[in-house]
């Protein structure tokens, strides 16, 4: 168990704290949010209460907390102590459309986080691989569970393999990461937009709608669904997402009670591998419109190892990078940072030269000196320069 707290130097994964007042007690014995009807007509606050998303999964990943907050903490092991309080997101309600067009992974997180926020829940749990690299003021993320198995798991009723499947077949994927990297290796297939929760997704699938689909093993292995994986891919032939596998656990960062309740659970060296592929992420401004993946990893040597990706959503280029050092939060954060920056030059290297083979001059951009008021214009600059970038590659 490690315990965290609060510093400049974490700046990505921390806001300024904002005072919010904690709801009154109530005598009246009605069931609301976050009260709990106990043996007679007493009634008792619960003394967490988490805010989840509504999905399985997400339900599943709250249950998960619950029950390691119940083990660690005695008085949270009463009837009634934790209260689990479901908040339905913007990505939940628009399943019709890519996540790219509706606003990228916000979408999973903005909800829970303005409750956070307004004080209707104490903590909040998310899949690290929905959270935004930047976390709003007043919140603060100090805990990440055990991380699950990173891989992705392929799904098919007709193959065993992406390499079986004939040419033409269809396979579905919500994920531009999914689809680069399938597309790069399997260009003879076709793949498309497959939204919904994991068991809208193999209802689908069963039914036709596509031949096969790819989905987080962690995800199958929390739902006790990993027999429906007709093969796992090797890391190798499919790199992860940023922080695939692992769950976070934010609440306001002036809840001092809170966050020692999440740091007795956290898990250092997930905490350090999430950590390193955020800054990562981070430098290339990664959003849903992207394809970017990344793992990091306690190798046999106790060192910290790196792979990362940045491709074109067609799969048509990919470039790739690798890191090992020390398994320590400086080393693991620096190295994060240096892998995003060596793609970033990559690419703009690689565009340059798409401009001179057509005979057009590129335009020259320093994002780094551009002169922004705050950091959000700043992360906006920084991202159409990738876009431009991306856009004149090809």
């Amino acid at each position: 168990m490690v315990s965290l707290r609060c510093t400049t130097a974490h700046h990505s994964l921390l806001g300024s704290p904002t005072c919010l007042a904690r709801p009154r007690r109530r005598p009246c014995p009605v069931v609301r949010a976050a009260v709990a009807v106990e043996a007679g007509a007493q009634a008792k606050v619960s003394l967490i209460r988490i805010g989840t998303r509504g999905s399985p999964l997400a339900l599943a990943q709250a249950h998960e907390t619950r029950e390691k907050l119940k083990a660690a903490h005695s008085e949270l092991a009463e009837e009634g102590a934790i209260e689990i309080v479901i908040i339905k997101t913007t990505g939940d309600m628009i399943l019709d459309k890519p996540l790219a067009d509706i606003g990228g992974k916000g979408l999973f997180t903005k909800e829970i986080d303005d409750a956070l926020l307004q004080g209707r829940i104490d903590i909040a749990v998310h899949s690290m691989k929905d959270v935004p690299t930047y976390l709003p003021e007043g919140t603060i993320l100090p805990c990440n569970l055990p991380r699950e198995d990173v891989r992705d798991a392929f799904i098919c009723l007709t193959a065993n393999s992406l390499a079986e499947l004939p040419a033409g077949s269809v396979v579905g994927s919500a994920s531009l990461r999914r689809q680069s990297q399938i597309l790069y290796r399997y260009p003879s297939l076709k793949v498309v937009n497959f939204r919904g929760n994991v068991q809208t997704r193999l209802r689908k699938l069963k039914e036709g709608d596509v031949s096969a689909t790819l989905l987080a093993l962690a995800g199958l292995r929390r739902l006790k669904m990993a027999e429906n994986a007709t093969a796992v891919l090797s890391v190798e032939e499919m790199l992860p997402a940023v922080a695939q596998g692992a769950i976070g656990i934010a609440c306001r960062s002036n809840d001092d009670k809170m966050m020692e309740y999440l740091s007795s659970l956290n898990h250092e060296d997930t905490r350090l591998a999430v950590t390193c592929e955020r800054e990562f992420l981070a430098v290339l401004d990664g959003n849903c419109r992207t394809p970017i993946a990344a793992y990091a990893y306690r190798d046999k040597d106790g060192n910290c190892s790196f792979r990362g990706l940045l491709s074109s959503p067609d799969g048509s280029k990919v470039f790739e990078t690798a890191r090992s050092g020390p398994y320590s939060f400086d080393d693991m954060v620096e190295m994060g940072k240096d892998a995003g920056h060596e793609l970033r030059r990559r690419l703009g290297l690689a565009s340059s030269i798409a401009f001179n083979e057509q005979n057009v001059r590129p335009c020259a951009i320093s994002v780094g000196t551009l002169s922004v008021e705050n950091e959000g214009q700043s992360r906006l600059l920084r991202g159409l320069f990738l876009f431009l970038l991306f856009f004149s590659y090809y």
